[in-house]
């Protein structure tokens, strides 16, 4: 049962990443939907551009990264996820303590559950909710797998929705842009060593192994990216491997 449930999520990263792939490939015949008003739209992200809309949903972003890295500690038995799950919970602990004080320095007091801009985004964070809730019925491999296949995912939309963000938000003040820089630099960072600790799970078909051989991403101009809608939180097996023996 376990390596049924490895290789069905694995071949869902597969289809993805070559969904993706065949996409970026093929030459753009229609241009993306004018973002809504109060929306920044980039490569078919979309982010608000109301700081304390954005703020929220960062806040959003780093607490659900944090709780499933948390799970990840006590689920999975593998050194390399245990590992990536200690680096999530120090680098977005940091962060969300940036976004906090930040929002504190503007008077804002922030929601711990972001209100949905839109029908898209309500069933995106009830995706993540669902998807948490299936991580905490798994233990071992095949928990890596849900958990490690969902990060690369997750990491392409986050990046995403940072870069709309940073598109969008042209008279945001001087720390907001400096956070929006520190994001789209670092994110990708985590995007590929989520991929590389996919790569190295066992039975693995030769997924992973190495960042840049995703074939989804971009991360200096977010081409070839596809979006999912979802909050950026966790996602379903979007974006990620093409790499086969």
């Amino acid at each position: 049962m376990k390596r049924t449930l490895h290789g069905v999520t694995l071949a869902a990263v597969l289809f993805t990443g070559g969904v993706s792939m065949a996409q970026s490939a093929a030459p753009a015949t229609t241009k993306p939907a004018p973002a809504a008003k109060g929306m920044a739209e980039f490569k078919g992200f979309m982010a608000p551009t109301d700081p304390k809309a954005f703020l929220e949903r960062l806040h959003y972003i780093n607490q659900s990264e944090i709780k499933q890295a948390e799970l990840a500690q006590k689920s999975s038995e593998n050194p390399d996820v245990k590992s990536y799950a200690q680096m999530m919970i120090d680098s977005h602990t940091a962060a969300d303590k940036q976004v906090m004080d930040f929002a504190k320095t503007q008077n804002l007091k922030l929601a711990e559950m972001p209100k949905p801009a839109n029908d898209m985004e309500k069933k995106a964070m009830a995706a993540d909710k669902a998807h948490m809730e299936k991580l905490q019925t798994l233990k071992g491999m095949p928990f890596d797998s849900c958990y490690m296949a969902n990060q690369v995912g997750a990491h392409d939309e986050a990046i995403g929705k940072v870069m709309a963000a940073k598109q969008g938000m042209t008279a945001a003040p001087a720390e907001m842009t400096t956070m929006l820089t520190q994001l789209s630099q670092e994110l990708p960072k985590h995007r590929d060593m989520a991929y590389q600790t996919l790569g190295k799970l066992p039975q693995t078909m030769g997924v992973g192994g190495s960042g840049s051989m995703g074939g989804t991403m971009n991360h200096g101009s977010m081409g070839g990216a596809t979006p999912s809608g979802t909050m950026g939180g966790s996602t379903g097996t979007t974006g990620g491997a093409t790499k086969t023996k």
